[in-house]
């Protein structure tokens, strides 16, 4: 078997699109387990990337796994609306629970694209407005809808020109605050400046039929903007009755230390996309609003042949049971302010590390040239090798890939941290050692 895996993984590049198949680090695996892969070479890779955060639970959670089992017994698939089944409705139940007040009715689609593409659709039918606000350097997707709002690089856009019925303003960054002046004050005022110049220049307010951004940048960086800028965004959104979506895709379901980072921050979307995390790796999303505002997106509006599928609501469900039975909440917090405070001695210790940026299990590490202290994503890619090369594994993100991603299953434990963090220690002492010795 090993050996007609080999001949399998050398065909990747014939087999699969380049686009799919020259990610970073293309690891061959043959099984996943809590927070580990283990390699077709026979080794055991602690997973600092939980399947681009998704497996909140781990990989494999028993009881998750034996949600799928159980409900494979039963159906295999929806499509919903032409029937309906007990775990598409349990889960709607569950997921009002742990969702801000008024988020309460469901479109469940496969993907978190599809759930943007949903808000947004359901915003622009909602308002009767044609034009969408976000942020330069957001994420959220890469189907044409989606990617007409998504900024973090310009190679998703490519030749492929997204429709124009969108506008983009810079997303909260205090690294720019002058001396002297209060951060968050500072970033509130850029916003209005902001929007003031948009509305004077380009667009309308009444035209707006929503803004969308992401509570923390993803894709763009992990950069945590100031709570009084949310707060400021969703005043401004109230003032023009523009709706205010959450692309919640990365952020939710624990990893910045509460359920979701709408929670984190105070602030109440009015509609909310949420995915990944949702059913530990089976391919689920939802665009979840209102009562009131769903029932304004009539039948036919939208549809799903796939969408809220069966056997991925069960293992939603089971997500759910664990993160709640074992702490998992608490336990990203807990351990999201070790790691922080972890890397922020590191980075005492190496000038290779810009920025620590870090709310809950969702952390940024921002790899800068020693000597220029510029940022670099091909020191970063580097350091990312050598760190697969010991036996963790980590991820990118940031406009020129140069921040590492370090988002571990929320299951992790204070040894493993550790453990990750050696090797990353590691690997960032053998550069810079290589880099005086030339």
């Amino acid at each position: 078997m090993p050996q007609e895996l080999s001949r399998l993984f050398q065909q990747m590049p014939d087999l699969l699109a380049p686009t799919m198949a020259k990610d970073h680090p293309n690891l061959p695996v043959i099984k996943e387990e809590g927070c580990y892969y283990y390699g077709l070479d026979g080794r055991k890779y602690l997973d600092f990337t939980s399947g681009i955060a998704t497996a909140n639970t781990g990989h494999r959670h028993p009881k998750v796994v034996q949600a799928i089992k159980d409900g494979a017994d039963q159906l295999m698939h929806g499509p919903s609306g032409v029937i309906m089944y007990e775990s598409i409705l349990r889960l709607a139940e569950e997921l009002s629970t742990v969702l801000p007040n008024g988020l309460d009715c469901f479109f469940f689609a496969n993907s978190g694209t599809e759930a943007i593409e949903g808000a947004i659709k359901l915003a622009k039918h909602v308002t009767r407005r044609p034009y969408v606000v976000s942020f330069t350097g957001c994420f959220h997707g890469r189907s044409l809808g989606a990617l007409s709002v998504t900024t973090s690089k310009s190679k998703y856009r490519k030749f492929l020109q997204p429709n124009g019925l969108t506008y983009q303003i810079p997303y909260a960054d205090v690294k720019d605050c002058p001396a002297g002046q209060d951060p968050e004050d500072y970033s509130v005022t850029k916003l209005k400046k902001d929007f003031d110049s948009l509305f004077r220049h380009q667009v309308t307010p009444e035209e707006v039929a929503c803004v969308i951004l992401e509570p923390v940048l993803g894709e763009g960086g992990y950069i945590v903007p100031p709570k009084k800028w949310m707060q400021a965004v969703r005043d401004i959104c109230n003032e023009h009755g523009m709706l205010l979506i959450f692309d919640e895709v990365q952020t939710g379901f624990g990893r910045t230390g509460d359920w979701f980072a709408a929670q984190t921050f105070g602030v109440t979307p009015d509609i909310m996309a949420i995915a990944k995390g949702i059913a530990s790796g089976l391919p689920l999303s939802a665009t979840v609003a209102s009562k009131d505002l769903m029932k304004q997106w009539p039948l036919g509006s939208h549809g799903t042949t796939f969408g809220g599928n069966p056997i991925a609501c069960s293992a939603a469900l089971a997500t759910l049971g664990v993160m709640k039975e074992e702490q998992l909440i608490e336990n990203a917090k807990n351990m999201g302010e070790y790691a922080a405070k972890q890397l922020n001695l590191l980075k005492m210790n190496h000038q290779t590390i810009g920025e620590v940026r870090a709310l809950g299990l969702m952390i940024g590490i921002e790899i800068v040239d020693p000597v220029t202290r510029t940022p670099s994503g091909d020191i970063l890619m580097t350091i990312l090798d050598k760190c697969l090369e010991k036996g963790v594994l980590f991820y990118l993100c940031g406009s020129q890939g140069e921040v590492i991603r370090m988002i571990p299953p929320l299951t992790v434990n204070k040894n493993q941290i550790d453990e990750g963090l050696g090797k990353l220690d590691e690997a960032l002492l053998e550069f810079e050692t290589g880099c005086q010795n030339h």
